[in-house]
């Protein structure tokens, strides 16, 4: 397996380099700034860019990070990927924007979204290969980071709108636990899916990042070399796997054994069976709701395929959305049972490598259980197929244990490639 051969910025390195005095503040934001001068051309990243300024004093003081047009911002236009809201100006920041200013960090620009965070695809495109989908909806978060843009990207997962284009992209990305971080100030798809959370370079920055905005203990520790407990989950779905993926997922197994980590195969309840065709009529419903003011009052702006969507999305009564909701709370009460035996799970991040063309951002069918489950996520990256492109491994584990899948991430992602 062959590592990608972009080189995205270490959070965790810079913040370093920062401290002990070998590079400021605004030497560190500038080295994204070069690699935006040279490739936003092609690559479309920002909606819009701003102006790097380093005020901030905290631990991400001359972090550069790039926010996902859902969240908003007072400093810049928030457009949630819509003509309905061109120039849009909040009055204020997201919280989660706030965050990140209030650590230090500095908000580098606004990236490309999909339409409402939906399938419909922004201008991004995928930094190793410009006729391939970066995927979505976090399209020019993911981007950016593998890119080197900025060493932190702020994105959001209904489905697999962080997990799927990390994989593609070939960067670290964190779907952290349900409600751990706040959606206050982002533009709701689905309320009880939607989750904000982070791309970065690898897990260890992904988790530094997370544990400066959150106050929380999620650092991984770079000397404790104990093997997680892997499980290789296996699904009713994994035909839906490339034979690349597949080949992926057995080596990443064979190169954590080689490593001294066990692992085993875990099959799936019964009660998490039922729970795939449990997140559609959810995200369907409150779609519904959450767009309403847009599809009564701005039908014409809404793109074909999401106006049809919304359209369809009507036939979804209580009734039916509360039985998905009943059983998306039975497959939580059941999810005990996966890690009787292992600490995390062995995944794929996405059915395979980026499609080709722009238009469709891929497929979450690997992604949208673990949203509906509520539990952490962290995309492994450091893989391709045969032609070179990004294949990531997702790492998932039991509800509000986010540090043990950050700091299971870590411990594969630095061996998968030695």
């Amino acid at each position: 397996m062959n590592t990608h051969p972009l080189a995205p910025l270490g959070a965790l390195d810079i913040a370093s380099q920062i401290e002990n005095g070998v590079i400021s503040a605004a030497d560190a934001l500038s080295l994204g700034e070069k690699v935006a001068n040279a490739r936003e051309a092609e690559l479309n990243v920002y909606t819009p860019r701003m102006v790097p300024e380093s005020r901030g004093t905290g631990h991400l003081a001359g972090i550069a990070i790039g926010v996902k047009d859902i969240f908003d911002t007072a400093d810049a236009p928030t457009c949630y990927g819509s003509p309905i809201y061109e120039s849009y100006r909040p009055r204020g920041d997201a919280a989660l924007v706030s965050m990140a200013r209030s650590a230090g960090a500095t908000i580098v620009g606004k990236t490309v979204t999909t339409e409402f965070a939906w399938f419909h695809p922004g201008k991004t495109r995928n930094p190793h290969n410009m006729d391939r989908t970066p995927g979505g909806s976090s399209s020019g978060s993911a981007a950016g980071v593998a890119a080197g843009y900025f060493a932190a990207g702020i994105g959001s997962q209904t489905g697999g709108s962080r997990i799927r284009p990390a994989s593609v992209c070939g960067a670290s990305g964190y779907k952290p636990s349900f409600r751990l971080f706040p959606t206050v100030g982002m533009k709701h798809f689905a309320w009880s899916l939607d989750t904000p959370g982070f791309f970065a370079a690898t897990a260890a920055d992904n988790a530094f990042v997370a544990s400066e905005l959150s106050g929380r203990a999620l650092h991984v520790s770079q000397s404790d070399e104990t093997p997680p407990r892997f499980g290789l989950f296996e699904s009713q779905i994994d035909d839906a796997m490339s034979k690349d993926m597949r080949a992926a997922l057995a080596h990443a197994a064979k190169r954590a054994q080689a490593w001294g980590a066990p692992v085993r195969k875990v099959e799936e309840p019964e009660a998490i069976k039922l729970a795939h065709a449990a997140h559609a009529p959810i995200s369907d419903f409150e779609a519904c709701h959450a767009l309403a003011f847009e599809r009564m009052n701005h039908a014409d702006l809404l793109s074909d395929k999401l106006r049809d969507y919304l359209r369809e999305a009507e036939l979804v009564t209580p009734d039916i959305y509360d039985d998905a909701r009943r059983t998306a709370n039975r497959a939580r009460k059941a999810s005990g049972l996966l890690f009787e035996n292992c600490d995390v799970l062995l995944v794929p991040s996405s059915t395979g490598a980026a499609p080709k063309g722009l238009e469709f951002t891929g497929d979450s069918v690997f992604n949208r259980l673990w949203t509906l489950l509520g539990m952490p996520c962290v995309n492994v990256a450091g893989l391709a197929d045969e032609d070179g492109l990004p294949l990531g491994i997702q790492i998932v584990a039991p509800f509000g244990q986010d540090a043990k899948a950050l700091q299971a991430a870590h411990w594969l992602e630095t061996r998968l490639t030695r």
